[in-house]
Order: structure tokens, then C-alpha cells, then sequence
């Protein structure tokens, strides 16, 4: 009796034993983290910062980085998100729009007065009841990051006012928001994911694009396009998304720490937009793209027969209380 209860404690110290020499090689949990520009962009610099601050609040996470679209357009690194094949991603809500609907509303056009007004809509009620939404789509909504207002460029002509803007075949996201407001527009909206863009206005396949300067500048896209009008016709938010088959696995701690670092990220983002707003211009101009401002009132009161459409699909409330923040 008495040895086999020595043998029982000899036996459970070993598996105590064992099972703390086997915390240190489980320790580490890698993710992978997707999104389509290069590092030197506002996604890079949000990555970044997001990663320096969750590695340094719970070192057991490990990011590796899969920037210029390694695991596929936007559309197919949701898709990640939600069969668990991915863990992290930094999207744009042009991607979004597929499975969250209601986040088409932030990209009407001409909603937003300047970047202060779209922040504190993204930061208050609003913007958080949007992240809600996502959890019921396979989805985990960590926080709002940026890449401000859109601009055109294209190869045929400046485009000062709307009739400017008539008959040129641009590139848009996949977002019958932004399509219907160019279609009003006389533009020959073209859909497609951004790893083929490059190549499209290299052939001529399209005329332009429109975009943050943020996303101009990091793409160096006075490599391939001539004018860029101010226009500012959308504003872009962007979205830290993570996998729930990682997430609901976690402690509320971990959460908590997975939340804190996404903000750090957005933070970074709005940064490095409000430093490319100030810098961006210049380094298009020295670059040899001809920039112009645009008649702003004429663009805004051209998209105008639109606006019942977007009343229609998300609630002329919602919309005006976005306008009125």
C-alpha cells in the first residue's frame, strides 16, 4: 500500500514535471497578417505598429507579415479571415462591403467634410456599432484605421469640373457605392482587385484610378499616371480584421491586448496619412505628375441625384446623422 502510493506521487511529480517542460515549445503562436500594399505604406506603417505593441503585451504572439497582396486580393484574404486560413488583416472597406454591408455607408460620396469629421463618426456610436456588425458575418472587427480622402489620376486630361471627368474609363474598387456616383458622373466605371491595376494602366486597358494619397505615393504612381485631381470624393476608412477561429479561442486578456495593439495600428495609419497629405503633393510634383484642384461644389451638387439611392439602402437617418457630427 504504502509503495504504490509512493509510486502514484513519484508518477504525478513526473507529469507535473513533464508537463512544465512542455509549456516552453508551445509557447509561441504564430500569425499571419495580410494586406495588399507594400510595407512602406499607411497599411505597412499600421502593421508595424500593431505588432510592436501586441508582441511587447503578449510576447506569445508572433506576426509574420504578408504585404502587395501575397495571399490574395482583399476579397480572398476576407475569405482567410473567415475559413481561419488567415489570422490578421488590414482591408479596406471597398472589400468589406461584400460581407458587411452597412459599411458601404461611410463611402458615399462626398459624406465626410475633412479628415476630423470621419474620425470622430469611425470613433463615436456609429462607428462603433459598425464594428459590431462583423462578428455576425465570421468576422472580428478590432478598430478603424485610415487611408483618407480619394483622389483621381489618369493619363487623357486634368479634370477640373464633372464634364472634365466624362467618358474616361477608370478603375474603382468593387463597390456599387463608388460606381453608381461615377456612372452619374459620365464615367466608365471599371471594376477590378488592385494586383491587376498596374498592369492595366501600363497597357491602357484603363485611364486612371482613384485612390488616398497615401496609397498614390507609396505605389509611386507618377511611374504610370500624368495628372492627379484633387478631387476628394471619398473618404476611406480601413479595418484591422481578425479570424474568430483565433480570436474566440482566446483569454479576455489577450483580447483585450489584441484590441490595444489594433488601436496603436490606426493610430499609426492616421498619422502616416496626415504626414502624406502635408509631404505626398510635393513628392507627386517633383515626380513630374501635374496636380490640380477641382471644382468641389460642381462635383458635390453632380452626384447629388444619387443621394436617394443611398437613402434607400442604408437609411436617410443614418446618412444624415453622419453628415450632421
Amino acid at each position: 500500500m504504502f509503495q504504490s502510493k509512493k509510486m502514484a506521487g513519484w508518477l504525478a511529480a513526473v507529469a507535473i514535471a513533464g508537463f512544465g517542460a512542455a509549456v516552453p515549445a508551445q509557447a509561441e503562436t504564430p500569425l499571419k497578417m495580410a494586406y495588399a500594399l507594400s510595407e512602406n505604406s499607411h497599411y505597412g506603417a499600421g502593421a508595424d505598429a500593431f505588432v510592436k505593441a501586441l508582441e511587447a503585451s503578449s510576447p506569445e504572439f508572433k506576426v509574420q507579415q504578408f504585404p502587395n497582396s501575397q495571399l490574395g486580393g482583399e476579397r480572398e484574404v476576407i475569405e482567410g479571415l473567415q475559413l481561419g486560413t488567415i489570422d490578421l488583416a488590414i482591408v479596406s472597406t471597398g472589400a468589406t462591403l461584400n460581407f458587411v454591408p452597412q459599411t458601404g455607408v461611410f463611402d458615399i460620396p462626398f459624406l465626410f467634410r475633412d479628415l476630423d469629421h470621419a474620425r470622430k463618426v469611425l470613433d463615436g456610436q456609429i462607428g462603433q456599432d459598425m464594428l459590431a456588425e462583423f462578428p455576425k458575418r465570421g468576422l472580428v472587427a478590432l478598430a478603424w484605421g485610415e487611408q483618407g480622402f480619394r483622389h483621381l489620376t489618369n493619363n487623357v486630361r486634368p479634370v477640373k469640373e464633372p464634364a472634365d471627368i466624362k467618358g474616361l474609363k477608370i478603375r474603382t474598387t468593387e463597390n456599387p457605392i463608388h460606381i453608381a456616383a461615377f456612372r452619374e458622373l459620365g464615367v466608365l466605371a471599371t471594376p477590378m482587385a488592385w494586383p491587376e491595376v498596374a498592369t492595366a494602366l501600363q497597357q491602357g486597358t484603363i485611364d486612371g484610378q482613384e485612390n488616398p494619397l497615401s496609397v498614390i505615393v507609396s505605389v509611386k504612381m507618377w511611374q504610370m499616371q500624368k495628372y492627379l485631381s484633387l478631387t476628394a470624393h471619398v473618404y476611406a476608412p480601413a479595418l484591422i480584421l481578425m479570424s474568430p477561429a483565433v480570436y474566440d479561442g482566446l483569454s479576455d486578456t489577450d483580447k483585450e491586448n489584441l484590441k490595444k495593439a489594433a488601436h496603436e495600428g490606426a493610430v499609426a495609419m492616421r498619422q502616416f496619412v496626415d504626414k502624406v497629405e502635408k509631404d505626398g503633393l510635393e513628392t507627386l510634383k517633383e515626380n513630374g505628375m501635374q496636380v490640380n484642384t477641382v471644382d468641389h461644389a460642381a462635383f458635390v451638387k453632380a452626384v447629388q441625384p444619387v443621394y436617394p439611392q443611398y437613402y434607400k439602402q442604408f437609411g436617410q437617418e443614418l446618412v444624415e446623422s453622419i453628415q450632421n457630427t
